[in-house]
């Protein structure tokens, strides 16, 4: 029947969420971020997006199945308009703030000469001549 191989995935989707979840926990408890080294820092946090993309796919996705969005409660999508907009302004907060801070890092270092050849092909001028000028970076992505 539809309706229970509907449900059955549901059942699995939530059982595989709550198992990520207590392993986040878990791996959280017994971390310190201050023990990690920097690529330890890089995965754990491209990990996390990945899992939030992931998730956040779903979501959109389940807000278009007409089966869903037909029968889900107005109070159901009060709560995840108001969450998913409080986790939109934490992730803007921390888009704004880690952008700026890598700006003025990389400002500050390009100003020292201290900026990687290998992934800066020319050295940054001033903050006037900066705007005008094309960053060109060397990535495998």
């Amino acid at each position: 029947m539809l309706e229970s191989s509907f449900l059955s995935n549901l059942d699995e989707w939530i059982k595989m969420q709550k198992s990520l979840l207590a392993t986040i926990k878990d791996m959280e408890k017994n971390e310190n971020d201050k023990d990690m080294d920097r690529l330890d820092l890089i995965l754990a946090s491209r990990v996390a997006f990945q899992h939030m993309m992931r998730t956040i796919k779903a979501f959109d996705q389940w807000l278009q199945d007409p089966m869903i969005i037909k029968h889900m409660p107005k109070e159901m999508l009060e709560d995840v308009k108001r969450t998913s907009w409080s986790i939109l302004e934490q992730l803007l907060e921390l888009d704004i703030r880690h952008t700026s801070e890598a700006r003025d890092l990389i400002s500050k270092l390009g100003k020292e000469g201290k900026l990687d050849p290998l992934i800066w092909s020319r050295p940054l001028f001033d903050e006037q001549q900066n705007q005008n000028s094309r960053r060109i970076t060397f990535t495998t992505m």
